[in-house]
C-alpha cells in the first residue's frame, strides 16, 4: 500500500462512547452501535483487500454514486468486521452494484427489501461463516457484521436513509443483516455458486434483493413432490398476498429435507423444475385475498408463473440437522431486481 491519504472527515474523540455517540446523533448508523473507524483499522483492511483508498470498489447505476474502498473499509469497520472478511464485503458491493441487481430502486422503494447474500467456497471457513445451526439469525460475527457493511455503505455512501431515500413503508429486520454461508460440506448438491458458473475451488457470493423470509414446514413425509409443495405453496401465497410478478426466489433447504429429496435421487436442477411448474396462480385467485378489484377482469383465468424459467429459483443448502424446517426467501418486485453471483 502506498499510504495515500484518507478522504473522510476525521474526529477526535476522547473514547469509544463518545465515538458511537456522535455517529448515533448524525445518522451514520443503523440504530446499533458501531465500532469506531479509526484511520489505523480502516488501512488494516484495506492492506488486506489489497485496495488503495481511492480506488472505486463500485457505481450506483442510477445516480451515479461511487463507493471507494475507503468507505467500503469504514463501513466494514463500523460494522465490526474482522479484516479477513473484506474480499467478501468487497465482491457484495460489486455484486449489489451491477445494474441487474437494480440497487437504486430497491433501496428507494415503498417494498422495503434488503440485500440477502449467500456465500460459498473456502472462504467460508477461513472466516468462520455459519451454515448450520440458527443459519438465517444471530450466532455468527462473519455472517452479521458482512450483511450489516453493506447497509451501512447504502445509509452514509448512497443516502438510503429512512425517510428520505429509503422509502419503505414496513421493511423487515434482514434490513440490519441478512446474510448466510450455504452448507457445502453437509449437501449432496452442486454449491449454488457452482451452479451459477464459478469454478469448483472458488469462493463467491450470490445477492438478491428479498423481503422477509417465509418459513415452512413438512416433517410428515419423504417424498420430494410432497416436501417442494409446500415451499411451492409459500410461494403462491406470497403471489396473491404481495406480488404477482415473476423473478427470483431462493429456496433454503435444511438438512433433515434435503437428505429426504436427496435419497429420491433429485438434484438441485430437479427441484427447481418443480418449483417452477408448481408455484403458478390465476389471476381469479385473488378474490381469496381481497382483491377482487384486480381479480375481474377480461384475463382472470391467466395463469401466472413465479419464475420466468427454472434457473431463477435459487436453492441454497442451510440450516440446523434437526427439524422439517425450510424457508422461502421471496423477491422485492420480480425481474426489476435480479440476483447476481460474484467470484471473490
Amino acid at each position: 500500500m502506498s499510504g495515500q491519504p484518507l478522504q473522510s472527515a476525521a474526529y477526535n474523540m476522547c473514547d469509544a462512547y463518545e465515538a458511537n455517540e456522535l455517529f448515533q446523533k448524525n445518522g451514520w448508523t443503523d440504530g446499533l452501535p458501531i465500532v469506531p473507524p479509526t484511520e489505523t483499522l480502516v488501512r488494516r483492511f484495506l492492506g488486506v483487500a489489497a485496495l488503495e483508498p481511492g480506488q472505486v470498489v463500485g457505481v450506483e447505476p442510477v445516480r451515479r454514486r461511487r463507493i471507494t474502498a475507503e468507505k467500503t473499509a469504514i463501513a466494514a469497520v463500523m460494522a465490526g468486521c474482522m479484516p479477513e472478511y473484506m474480499p467478501v464485503v468487497v465482491a457484495l458491493v460489486r455484486a449489489v452494484c451491477e445494474p441487474e441487481y437494480g440497487l437504486h430502486g430497491c433501496t428507494a422503494s415503498t417494498g422495503g427489501s434488503a440485500p440477502f447474500a449467500v456465500v460459498n467456497g473456502p472462504i467460508r471457513r477461513q472466516i468462520g461463516m455459519n451454515a448450520t445451526h440458527n443459519a438465517l439469525a444471530n450466532g455468527s460475527r462473519a455472517n452479521a457484521t458482512i450483511g450489516r457493511t453493506l447497509r451501512l455503505l447504502i445509509v452514509n455512501v448512497l443516502g438510503g436513509i429512512p425517510g428520505r431515500l429509503d422509502r419503505s413503508t414496513l421493511g423487515h429486520p434482514g434490513k440490519f443483516t441478512f446474510c448466510v454461508a450455504e452448507d457445502e460440506e453437509d449437501s449432496p448438491w452442486l454449491s449454488l455458486a457452482a451452479e451459477r458458473g464459478v469454478p469448483a475451488g472458488v469462493s463467491a457470493v450470490t445477492v438478491m434483493a428479498a423481503e422477509s423470509p417465509h418459513q415452512v414446514m413438512n416433517e410428515w413425509t419423504r417424498d420430494p413432490r410432497e416436501i417442494l409443495e409446500t415451499y411451492a405453496a409459500a410461494i403462491r401465497a406470497n403471489m396473491l398476498t404481495y406480488s404477482i410478478w415473476a423473478g427470483n426466489y431462493a429456496l433454503v433447504i435444511s438438512k433433515q429435507q434435503r437428505d429426504a429429496v436427496a435419497a429420491a435421487g433429485w438434484s438441485k436442477q430437479d427441484i427447481r423444475a418443480y418449483v417452477f411448474e408448481s408455484a403458478r396462480v390465476r389471476r381469479s385467485e385473488w378474490r381469496t385475498v381481497g382483491k377482487s378489484t384486480i381479480a375481474s377482469r377480461k384475463d382472470e383465468e391467466k395463469v401466472y408463473a413465479a419464475l420466468r424459467s427454472p434457473d431463477d429459483l435459487l436453492v441454497v443448502a442451510a440450516g440446523g440437522p434437526a427439524g422439517g424446517f425450510g424457508a422461502v426467501v421471496p423477491p422485492w418486485y420480480g425481474a426489476k431486481s435480479l440476483a447476481v453471483t460474484r467470484s471473490i
